[in-house]
């Protein structure tokens, strides 16, 4: 994108950051804990100006080795909360609702699955936010870093329970300009604005 994904703008009063933030306190995720990598944490700070309930922010001190050794700088921080599931969301995937988040949320809580995702209504794809049970924290820290979660998703697929949701928010994933400018309905911003 040329620029750090998180910092994009939505609209006039967010970024791709503090939307995903907002929906997730909105929804009721109880600790939000933001993981920086190519972004500076002064420049996440500025995107999360404004933001009702600050999340934790942590640093991946070496995010070139991919998108688990994030989510486990992630676990790590609420391991020692003794959380009992991880909601995890991608920042290029910023347009999810609140109800699809909070139905997420009451289906682990009923149903304890050791993954919870959205799915598309006819099951075509799955999307974002994904929530892992406690029951996953061991095998994803001992997960590929070169594969990700994906073994695990895939050895724990027969379990999962995946929740249809009719919202394209949980499927559009964010990756270059004219997506942005597709899925926002905005022009591509070619210069890093006045923050």
């Amino acid at each position: 994108m040329g620029r750090p994904k998180a910092l994009l703008p939505i609209d006039q009063n967010e970024t791709f950051l503090s939307r995903i933030v907002r929906v997730l306190v909105t929804a009721g995720v109880d600790e939000v804990v933001v993981v920086a990598g190519d972004v500076g944490l002064d420049d996440v700070h500025v995107a999360l100006k404004g933001t009702e309930k600050m999340p934790r922010v942590v640093v991946n001190p070496d995010p070139t080795r991919g998108q688990l050794s994030s989510l486990l700088v992630g676990l790590e921080t609420v391991e020692q909360v003794g959380a009992d599931a991880v909601l995890v969301t991608l920042v290029d995937v910023p347009l999810v609702t609140v109800e699809t988040v909070q139905t997420l949320l009451d289906t682990y809580k009923s149903a304890r699955a050791p993954i919870v995702r959205p799915t598309r209504l006819d099951d075509s794809e799955h999307g974002h936010p994904v929530i892992f049970d406690r029951e996953l924290f061991t095998k994803l820290r001992q997960a590929s870093l070169s594969e990700g979660a994906k073994p695990v998703v895939r050895s724990y697929e027969h379990v999962a329970v995946n929740v249809p949701v009719d919202d394209e928010g949980a499927f559009a994933d964010i990756d270059t300009p004219s997506d942005y400018e597709r899925l926002t309905g905005r022009p591509f911003p070619r210069e890093n604005r006045e923050r």
